[in-house]
């Protein structure tokens, strides 16, 4: 508890009080101007040396007594600043304090206890050295093992947060899950179809919330249960691509289908992109989330036949030609024979369709200048 700092002014006053002295009184006798008496009282001026030397000869002290006065207020003044610089940095080793004040997550405020109840209702947590619990699945460009840091928590934290806003029609069930496929299978093909997307999860009790990236962030989406009949993927957009979009829904949706215990350790992986973390280094359930997700948007038998044949020797033409037969964006094929390092990432790169516009159009979204406010 920060100690009370008290003016000398108010130990001025005590003996004007005494004395029956007004201000104007002391102005006079001290040979100082009002101004400066009702500055030095007030605490807007500080007590100097000749000053003080001038209030010990009218009140009969010693000038020392007011010098430490004025010393113990400063020393208390200092003692509260220092509290406060240390439980600030310590809020913004919590959490990314200026982005969320940009995004309007949260208040700005100088206020000190004010800004930390706003911090720890964010959060979920009572006090600083808290750990923030939030059982999810998410997919970032950390290793899988480690822990979200402050940034990434922040986010997710804003997810669970809008979750519940996200708009649905009846409990999700696992046996209606092949139907949710049969809806999106066809929506492959053209980029405004991912319009859709919304309104079929919300059919079948999926909420679909969209979250702008955080700067540093590096956390592409993650799925998460607000209880046992009520999951929600939570999506950042973080690469505007066609590719990157499907394969980031279906990664999470077999999260979903395959219900991951809501009390065990966190599944985080990457899992494309030029910092991708290698398949052979990804838990088993990563596995198997990519190798889902990949099938649903091309089928890798056919996918690998086409590979062998053009025995790295590819072109537009070619990959359009590949990508009508299969009923799907040519976008798609080009991400996936990016993710088997068919050639190297920078080509084709033109074939990746910016799609977030479509999924903002229709989905609860926070961020790219909408606020949700909650």
């Amino acid at each position: 508890m920060t100690q009370e700092a008290f003016l000398p002014g108010e130990y001025i006053l005590d003996e004007l009080k005494e004395r029956g002295w007004s201000q104007i009184d002391l102005s006079d006798i001290l040979g100082y101007s009002p101004t400066v008496i009702s500055e030095t009282i007030s605490g807007k001026r500080i007590i100097s040396i000749k000053f003080a030397q001038a209030l010990a000869e009218a009140f009969g002290t010693s000038a020392q007594l007011w010098l430490n006065l004025q010393n113990a207020y400063d020393l208390t003044l200092a003692s509260a600043s220092k509290d406060i610089i240390l439980r600030r940095a310590k809020l913004y080793a919590k959490a990314p304090i200026r982005e969320m004040i940009r995004r309007r997550w949260i208040e700005k405020i100088n206020n000190i206890e004010i800004l930390e109840k706003q911090v720890y209702k964010f959060l979920e947590i009572e006090d600083i050295n808290d750990e923030v619990k939030f059982a999810h699945a998410a997919r970032k460009s950390d290793d899988y093992k480690t822990k979200p840091n402050p940034i990434q928590t922040a986010w997710l934290m804003r997810a669970k947060m809008l979750a519940p806003s996200a708009p649905i029609k009846e409990k999700y069930s696992d046996n209606n899950f092949k139907y949710i496929m049969e809806e999106l299978t066809p929506l492959r093909l053209e980029p405004e179809a991912i319009r859709q997307i919304p309104g079929i999860f919300s059919k079948y009790g999926i909420r679909l919330v969209v979250i702008e990236y955080l700067p540093q962030a590096k956390i592409d989406g993650a799925c998460f249960w607000l209880d046992s009949q009520s999951p929600v993927i939570a999506l950042s957009m973080r690469f505007d691509r066609i590719d990157y979009f499907w394969f980031t829904l279906m990664h999470d949706l077999f999260h979903i289908k395959n219900r991951p215990d809501k009390e065990n350790p966190l599944l985080e992986t990457l899992v494309i992109g030029e910092d991708a973390q290698p398949f052979d280094e990804k838990p088993p359930d990563e596995k198997r989330a990519d190798k889902f997700a990949a099938e649903f948007l091309v089928n890798q038998k056919e996918l690998n036949d086409f590979i062998v044949r053009h025995q790295r020797l590819y072109s537009e033409k070619s990959i359009i030609a590949f990508a009508k037969m299969n009923e799907i964006h040519p976008g798609i094929v080009v991400g996936q024979l990016h993710y088997k390092r068919a050639f190297h990432w920078k080509y084709f790169r033109s074939m990746l369709t910016k799609v977030r516009e479509y999924i903002t159009d229709t989905a609860l979204t926070d961020g790219w200048g909408k606020i949700v406010v909650k």
